[in-house]
């Protein structure tokens, strides 16, 4: 196996940069959720959705100046409730039911919008719900839809997507149905959910490899992960308890900037730091209050459980994609630490890369 001369690294900078178009969105939107309350005379709807997925379609940027004002979000309510009512499908007992009144739009601090949406009756036998709408989105977009009956049980839970956006209920045996069935689909689905996230999170992955690139054997990488796992695991279950909350606004710089730190640390101290392991415990700590954001921004819940089984299910899925790609990489960046001639070259040279990375994240989410 014969790799590439490293020189003084700059090959590994020109990579990163040549890559720079695909990493803009470090988290792109990718996930939605529906709610779906069925009532004794009305059905209710609450779709969430970035507005990254909508902008498209319902266009907030009158004067075409490449900023949207509040003024400007505000008169865009009518057109994003149009766009959603449009295309999502309620059909009650055969026939599709009729939007009672207009849907209300209102914005939150994350960039997200969240439309409720009323229809007229209610179903005896059965419910239809198609969610029309991701066929206008990317393909790797998902949908998270819950349905409750009056008393806010979960009748049914599924993950939608483009080719697979609606769900068939029969009303009788969904209300007798035991909810650790839906519970269960739910946890593979987000399970799922947190492999994809994790292997599309460029900056947790250059995070990890930063943190990786300094180890030389199996038992100080196993330890960097296993304390990065013990912060996800105490984030996740503050979050999940509504113990603390912290606003993306904050948390996605600060993930930027903790990208910055250990690549110049790798710089500055070389490939022995001290401490790693806690450094890593307590970056690990806002990390995994990122991935906990990717769900409570949605307002997504699973039956009697809330957030906590997406969240635990969603967060065993990042590990194992983390533990994947750990399992990958290590190996090679093992092999490069022994090559005395070059092992230098390759953590100082792939750490300017993470750094500069890390640098244009901390930029696009504080200024862009």
């Amino acid at each position: 196996m014969r790799f590439p001369s490293f020189n003084d690294g700059r090959w590994l900078v020109a990579a990163l940069l040549m890559l720079q178009p695909v990493w803009v969105h470090a988290h792109p939107p990718g996930l939605s959720s529906l709610d779906v309350g069925i009532k004794p005379a009305q059905i209710d709807a609450k779709i969430t959705f970035a507005l990254q997925d909508i902008e498209a379609f319902a266009p907030m940027d009158s004067d075409l100046d490449a900023e949207v004002t509040d003024a400007e979000r505000e008169a865009a309510k009518p057109s994003i409730a149009k766009l959603l009512a449009e295309q999502l499908r309620i059909n009650a007992d055969g026939q599709d039911a009729a939007l009672a009144e207009p849907g209300q739009v209102r914005f939150d601090d994350q960039n997200n919008a969240h439309v409720e949406a009323r229809y007229s009756g209610s179903p005896k036998q059965a419910l239809l719900v198609q969610s029309k709408f991701l066929a206008l989105l990317p393909d790797g977009h998902q949908q998270y839809l819950t349905v409750r009956d009056a008393n806010g049980k979960a009748l049914t839970e599924k993950m939608l997507s483009k080719y697979d956006d609606q769900i068939s209920l029969p009303i009788a045996n969904a209300a007798a149905a035991e909810s650790p069935q839906a519970s269960f689909a739910a946890f593979g689905d987000f399970f799922k959910l947190g492999i994809e996230h994790i292997l599309t999170g460029y900056d947790h992955l250059l995070f990890l490899f930063a943190l990786l690139a300094v180890t030389h054997s199996f038992w100080p990488a196993l330890k960097i992960i296993t304390f990065f796992t013990i912060a996800h695991s105490i984030t996740l279950a503050c979050a999940g308890l509504n113990l603390i909350e912290l606003p993306s606004s904050f948390v996605e710089p600060f993930i930027a900037a903790t990208i910055i730190y250990v690549g110049l640390e790798n710089i500055v101290r070389g490939d022995h730091p001290k401490g790693r392991h806690w450094l890593t415990f307590g970056f690990g700590l806002i990390h995994g209050f990122g991935f906990a954001g990717v769900l409570q921004e949605m307002d997504i819940s699973s039956g009697d459980t809330g957030i906590l089984l997406p969240l635990l299910s969603f967060n065993l899925g990042i590990e194992t994609g983390q533990i994947a790609v750990a399992s990958i990489v290590l190996p090679l960046i093992w092999w490069l630490n022994k090559q005395v001639a070059t092992s230098e070259k390759f953590l100082r040279g792939g750490s300017v890369a993470v750094s500069l990375m890390g640098a244009f994240w901390l930029v696009e989410r504080t200024m862009l």
